[in-house]
């Protein structure tokens, strides 16, 4: 039972990562129905950009201190995600709009792998696992049997609270309904007087953002980083988008849980260990599809915002 237990805490603290990560698929294709491969290297760069905050920017005499340094490296994540993401829809995706559905897909995958050789460029051994400093409290917590380290409790936290936030900020303020007009009509919105050039701005702006913190915050987490966390955790990201519902925000964040929860039950308790973890990720992405091809939340809360 306690195995059973701390397994469950490792995928509830894995799912946190994922669902950060999920909110920015989901809201991108909610509002122009595309799929962005490329936001799984937003969360990457977001990890080595508080790396470089860490290492080149936070004097010495801070570093010791959590509390100073951990935010200023979330900081710094979230500007570089921000303005990389920023950067790939001015000039990778809004020439694009309103043309074939197939060339943003493509242009998506060529800016991922842009994106990893610019970090192997700036870190010469970025394709190997790169030291990240603890900046977090470094203590084991005991709850009824289960060991859960301090960074996945903040992790979680964190996870649950932008969550909230963003979906609160969706659904009351005036750039929230804008973006849900965006995203059902963007032509009335248009008459209207709403700018969906400026609504689809901040909606890679926000994804980029929650990225940026979920990059540092894993970073902090595992205590290594390299060029390929981008792409695992991207897939899992997109695969739990789709298996909550593409376009939804609960979705995204229930999807996360349940692919956390899986991995991480499917490499202790199922066939081939940790060796196929991934199989059963799929396998049941693939039943829920089968049965119902919207997602657990597809209709009920449908974001496309």
């Amino acid at each position: 039972m306690t195995t059973l237990l701390q397994q469950i805490a490792n995928g509830i603290a894995l799912g946190a990562t994922i669902g950060l990560i999920a909110l920015g698929y989901t809201m991108v294709y909610g509002i122009i129905q595309l799929i962005n491969f490329a936001h799984g290297e937003v969360f990457m760069v977001g990890a080595f950009g508080g790396l470089a905050v860490y290492r080149w920017l936070l004097p010495a005499s801070w570093r010791d201190d959590w509390y100073v340094s951990l935010p200023l490296m979330i900081i710094g994540g979230m500007v570089v995600s921000v303005v990389v993401a920023l950067v790939m829809e001015r000039f990778a995706y809004r020439p694009l709009r309103g043309g074939s559905r197939l060339a943003p897909l493509i242009t998506a995958l060529g800016v991922s792998i842009v994106l990893q050789e610019a970090i192997r460029i700036f870190y010469p051994d970025a394709d190997a696992a790169q030291p990240f400093p603890k900046a977090f409290v470094n203590a084991q917590i005991g709850i009824g049997g289960v060991s859960i380290r301090a960074s996945q409790l903040l992790l979680i936290v964190v996870s649950i609270v932008l969550s909230l936030v963003l979906q609160t900020y969706i659904n009351r303020s005036k750039m929230g309904r804008a973006m849900r007009a965006t995203a059902q009509d963007p032509d009335t919105a248009r008459l209207m007087g709403i700018n969906p050039n400026r609504v689809i701005v901040l909606t890679f702006l926000l994804g980029a953002a929650l990225a940026g913190v979920a990059g540092v915050l894993y970073g902090v987490d595992i205590t290594n980083v390299d060029n390929s966390i981008g792409f695992q955790n991207g897939i899992f990201a997109f695969t739990a988008a789709v298996l909550g519902g593409i376009g939804s925000l609960r979705g995204a964040v229930v999807g996360a849980f349940i692919i956390g929860l899986i991995k991480t039950l499917g490499g202790q308790y199922m066939p081939g260990g940790t060796q196929y973890d991934y199989v059963w990720i799929f396998v049941v992405l693939i039943l829920v599809l089968v049965f119902r091809p919207q997602g657990l939340f597809g209709e009920a809360e449908r974001v496309r915002a």
